[in-house]
């Protein structure tokens, strides 16, 4: 028991307390040769995390609300356009479609047109050759028959055409035609052809040089050929007359 006594002497103002020291204020060790060591209280911090709320980060959420504005902010600029402007853009958008339709149409011509002349070209080059040549054989009385019928060239020799005949397929009594002279762009490129029919009546073939859709007729007198004079009637064929 922990009692005080005031100690003999003493002045009565100055008390001098004395305390008994019990026991169980300290620790002593216990009477065994095994240490006990007090550890401390592990925690679940798992079961920590799962009941700690999740807290949005704020500076996300300004960053989101500031991306917000800003894209608000555009929007609203782009929809600050005149109504004036967008209305005209309306109606200019029909125009140029119409235009760019016409345009692409015209390119399309011109390009077929082009294109068409480019392979005729390519037809005659397979077909007549350059120069232009065409031939063919024919009896027209000039010392010729069916067995040695005569033999015809027919030629646009730098712009000019020239027929040649062969009278009974004998080239040394050779006799040449010439035609007129042809004019224009690419004019030596124009194919010659020719045939053989009566157009006066007088029962002898009469020779027909054609030069792109024109006629040029050369009478036959018997033992040649010559140009058609004027006033002379001849009925060409397909002509009615």
């Amino acid at each position: 028991m922990a009692a005080s006594q005031a100690r003999k002497g003493a002045p009565a103002g100055d008390v001098d307390y004395e305390i008994e020291e019990e026991d169980e204020y300290y620790v002593t060790r216990p009477h065994t040769s095994a240490r006990r060591y007090r550890q401390p209280v592990q925690r679940d911090t798992w079961d920590d995390y799962a009941q700690e709320p999740e807290t949005p980060a704020p500076r996300r959420r300004a960053n989101s609300q500031a991306s917000n504005a800003g894209g608000a902010a555009r929007a609203s600029r782009r929809g600050a356009i005149p109504q004036s402007a967008s209305r005209k853009r309306r109606k200019r958008s029909p125009w140029f479609a119409i235009c760019a339709g016409m345009l692409l149409m015209l390119l399309l011509v011109v390009g077929a047109g082009y294109f068409a002349s480019w392979w005729q070209v390519q037809q005659d080059n397979a077909t007549y050759g350059m120069p232009r040549t065409y031939q063919t054989n024919a009896v027209v009385g000039h010392s010729d028959g069916v067995n040695s019928p005569s033999h015809f060239i027919f030629m646009n020799l730098h712009n000019r055409v020239i027929v040649v005949e062969f009278p009974g397929g004998d080239s040394a009594h050779a006799i040449i035609y010439t035609g007129p002279v042809l004019s224009g762009a690419n004019s030596d490129l124009t194919p010659i052809t020719g045939e053989f029919r009566d157009v006066n009546g007088d029962g002898r073939p009469d020779m027909l040089v054609h030069i792109q859709g024109q006629t040029v007729v050369f009478l036959n007198t018997g033992s040649k050929f010559r140009p058609l004079q004027p006033g002379e009637q001849i009925a060409l064929p397909g002509n009615g007359a």
